[in-house]
């Protein structure tokens, strides 16, 4: 395994092919902008697809919430992400805090989202970017945007309609008003609740399950999702068919499906 990245405002931990990041600015409610946790966020998925060790992604936060988002006082004061005019602000935009979300679309491994907490506005944003939600039973979400007269600036009202559909996204955003971990498995925004002191077990345990399946094959798989949402079924099937002709010329297919015929466990090389 190469070195790990250089981290200031997270802690990056990994164990049998799970990474977990863990942003580490409590004293802030684990604010994305007037942190160092746009870069650490960056950093790490670019770390992870640059090499092969990697399989799941969890992402937490320390302390009580998972992300406030944006610093609130750095919007009144007019500094830092929210100084300048029209022109800066939106430089800002582009060159700060939508890397996140550039960064997970690009992101070539499962992500896990373990909420703690809060979530709200740019950090409900950075969960809904993940590929499964696990909520403790203390969370909150929200797109509480308007409530501070702005609207989601980094993808958000793109990422809550492709996850609950239109109507309810709608509704989330123009009300800004905050869900609760029942309600947010009701709606699909989070898989599962877990009891706050559980909540990263849990995670780990429902991460280890799939960094436990075949690696190429998890990292192909997380691409056809991707996938989906941009090309046309004819087109999607072409691709579906080039990604299966890999797997099927893979060393871990073949022991996977001698495993299956042994009545074995499989051990696989990621090859």
């Amino acid at each position: 395994m190469t070195d790990l990245p250089k981290l200031i405002d997270s802690k990056l931990e990994i164990s049998d092919r799970v990474a977990m990041l863990v942003l580490d600015r409590d004293d802030v409610r684990n604010a994305l902008t007037g942190t160092a946790l746009i870069d650490d966020i960056v950093r790490t998925i670019d770390w992870i697809n640059g090499g092969a060790a990697v399989s799941v992604l969890v992402l937490t936060g320390a302390g009580k919430a998972f992300s406030a988002g944006g610093n609130v006082k750095d919007m009144r004061d007019r500094r830092g992400s929210f100084a300048g005019d029209v022109f800066e602000v939106q430089d800002r935009y582009r060159c700060g805090i939508q890397r996140i979300a550039q960064a997970m679309h690009r992101l070539e491994v499962p992500a896990i989202a373990a909420v703690n907490g809060a979530a709200i506005g740019a950090g409900f944003d950075l969960a809904t970017m993940c590929d499964i939600r696990i909520a403790a039973d203390d969370a909150v979400f929200g797109s509480t945007f308007i409530n501070l007269g702005i609207v989601p600036g980094n993808g958000g009202a793109w990422l809550l309609q492709d996850l609950i559909g239109p109507q309810r996204a709608a509704e989330l955003i123009f009300t800004g008003r905050l869900v609760r971990a029942e309600e947010a498995v009701r709606l699909g925004i989070a898989l599962e609740i877990a009891a706050a002191s559980q909540l990263q077990a849990q995670a780990l345990q429902l991460a280890a399950t799939i960094a436990g399946k075949p690696p190429q094959a998890l990292r192909l798989a997380k691409r056809l999702l991707m996938a989906a949402q941009r090309l046309d079924l004819p087109d999607y099937l072409d691709l579906c068919a080039v990604f299966q002709g890999m797997c099927h010329n893979t060393l871990d297919h073949l022991e996977v499906v001698e495993a299956f015929l042994d009545k074995r466990p499989a051990l696989f090389q990621g090859r």
